[in-house]
């Protein structure tokens, strides 16, 4: 006899429900949607993906710990956080690098700190970050050479450690 699943509702605290939901805007704001028509461009598209608003706990994890407290508190501090572009190899999407585009809003207190923060995890993780400051249009010659150094650097890295 098959057991009767129950219904989806069940499965929701009715409280989450309560409120309700709406569908959001765009993904990108109009600055990061000018730069990342600009990044499309400027990539090899046969060795590279361009992912947008990956989560940093997606891409970065804290090292296996005994100490469960410590390694969930390292984990919340990152999985609210997400990268605006990700930079991943073609055959298999592994993330080599992340862009931050950085505007205005980073030059707010508590927006350092995050920044900062993301700097230091991807230090600890040899996992790129490049910060890029927004701007009004992008060359896309000069982030086209600005990638290829970059990233012609973490192959070489790659090669080196394998």
């Amino acid at each position: 006899m098959a057991q009767e699943l129950p219904e989806e509702t069940d499965l929701v605290p009715s409280a989450t429900l309560g409120l309700g939901y709406r569908k959001c805007g765009p993904l990108f704001t109009p600055a990061e949607r000018s730069f990342y028509a600009v990044l499309l461009k400027a990539i090899d598209s046969d060795q590279h993906q361009v992912l947008g608003k990956v989560r940093v706990a997606d891409v970065l994890e804290p090292q296996p710990s005994r100490n469960r407290s410590q390694w969930h508190k390292a984990f919340n501090a990152i999985s609210a956080k997400h990268f605006d572009f990700v930079i991943c190899k073609i055959d298999d999407l592994t993330p080599v690098a992340a862009i931050e585009l950085d505007d205005n809003s980073h030059k707010q207190k508590n927006r350092k700190k995050r920044d900062e923060l993301l700097m230091k995890i991807c230090q600890q993780s040899a996992f790129p970050l490049l910060r890029i400051p927004a701007q009004y249009a992008y060359k896309t010659d000069v982030l086209k050479m600005m990638l290829a150094k970059e990233l012609a650097s973490i192959e070489m890295k790659s090669r080196t450690s394998d």
